[in-house]
């Protein structure tokens, strides 16, 4: 940190502070008498005579801030540029700031948090510390409601994007700052959106799925057969399929919630046949010296050995193992989303489907096809994973066939 304290022509002395300056920086110089803000320039102006130089430097030293080598004396009217550098202190903030992140994902996995929200967390809360890095000792509610009213007025974020950075931001201050905010009152909210999900017909699902191979192929046929996330289907292990009881066990889906889905008639041989090529794969690995996997939440102290147990494999693994740069263990991921979401993209177009389509339709179909066939929504809604209720109605559109179940006029001449 800088402060830079210069002379001017008109008798007066400018006093500009860098980046990552603090609050009692700011406050030494807001209690210098006369002084005034330029909000053009960005820089203060006090009189450039002795007592209001020397108030102005006495004020500075007395924040503790500045090294007591940089204090000389100086003269008024001043003739020359003065720069007060505090370099431990820009250290000092940057080690609390790094600190800080730190903790928020040791706590975020102690809680149990999934891997996405650790990351979708902890880049909200670094974004919201660069910001306001000058007032880090001083952060407060009001920090929190500019911030996400930015958010919503200047990047026109979605609803479910502000919530998100407010849920981090709470935390931050809960877990971390060991405050509880209640107040968010003054916060512009984003402009919610009512939009009605892309659906396939039944058709365009076939044409979609027959344009895919391999494993892409079986992930879309459990993403419309059950009406799974895509990064639900891809985190599956080999003992989250139940073929005695005709079920899938998702684990640790949205919200940290298990539950359970039916495992499709049709998948049945497939799935089989592909866990036994996934066994061959896994037994390859394990004569090469390799064959381990990450294991959930705090089951690898528990099960030292059960990382290279084929039940604990993923159902979709990667074709390339990979190498951990910590342990220098080598093993193997499940498939990318990337990927898969490409070929999607891919298989829609060389079906000639002109519609907004991902892997989420496939979802969205799930759920409109069942209303179609007469399920109630509470089934769909537990199917789903949802916790409200209210989510799952957006599909409810299916039942008021809407503008196509109205015969236009000109059809009727």
């Amino acid at each position: 940190m800088t402060v830079t304290i210069k002379p001017q022509q008109n008798s007066k002395i400018a006093v500009f502070l860098s980046k990552g300056f603090t609050e009692p920086v700011l406050n030494a110089v807001r209690n210098t008498p006369e002084r005034k803000w330029n909000s053009e320039q960005k820089t203060w102006f006090i009189p450039n005579t002795q007592k209001h130089l020397d108030l102005l430097l006495n004020n500075l030293y007395n924040t503790g801030l500045f090294n007591s080598e940089n204090k000389e004396e100086h003269k008024a009217p001043l003739q020359s540029k003065i720069e007060i550098n505090s370099q431990q202190n820009i250290n000092n903030t940057e080690t609390d700031f790094k600190k800080e992140i730190e903790q928020v994902k040791t706590i975020l996995i102690t809680k149990h948090y999934s891997p996405r929200t650790i990351e979708s967390y902890t880049k909200w809360i670094k974004s919201f510390l660069s910001i306001y890095e000058n007032q880090f000792e001083n952060l407060s509610q009001k920090h929190i409601n500019d911030y996400l009213s930015n958010l919503a007025v200047k990047y026109h974020v979605s609803p479910s994007t502000q919530n998100q950075a407010m849920s981090a931001l709470l935390f931050y201050f809960r877990y971390i700052k060991h405050e509880k905010l209640a107040n968010l009152s003054e916060v512009t909210h984003a402009k919610k959106k009512e939009r009605i999900p892309v659906v396939f017909s039944r058709d365009e699902v076939l044409k979609v799925i027959e344009k895919l191979d391999g494993s892409k192929k079986l992930i879309a046929k459990l993403l419309y057969g059950t009406g799974m996330r895509l990064n639900e289907a891809l985190s599956l292990r080999i003992l989250d399929i139940d073929f005695d009881r005709n079920e899938i066990i998702i684990r640790h889906g949205k919200g940290d919630k298990d539950r359970h889905v039916m495992l499709p008639q049709k998948l049945i041989t497939e799935i089989k046949n592909h866990i036994e090529a996934v066994r061959k794969l896994h037994q390859k690995d394990l004569h090469e010296g390799w064959g381990a996997v990450s294991m959930p939440g705090a089951l690898s102290s528990k099960y030292p050995a059960g990382c290279k147990d084929f039940k604990w494999q993923w159902l979709f693994p990667q074709k390339n193992r990979w190498k951990n740069q910590t342990t220098k263990e080598e093993g193997r991921w499940h498939l990318d989303e990337s990927l898969m979401q490409r070929a999607v993209k891919l298989a829609v177009a060389e079906a000639g489907i002109n519609k907004n389509a991902s892997c989420h339709t496939f979802r969205h179909s799930f759920a409109t096809h069942l209303l179609e066939s007469g399920y109630d929504i509470r089934t769909i809604q537990e199917l789903l994973g949802h916790s409200d209720v209210s989510t799952t109605m957006i599909y409810t559109h299916v039942l008021n066939r809407g503008a196509g179940g109205v015969i236009s006029p000109l059809d009727r001449i």
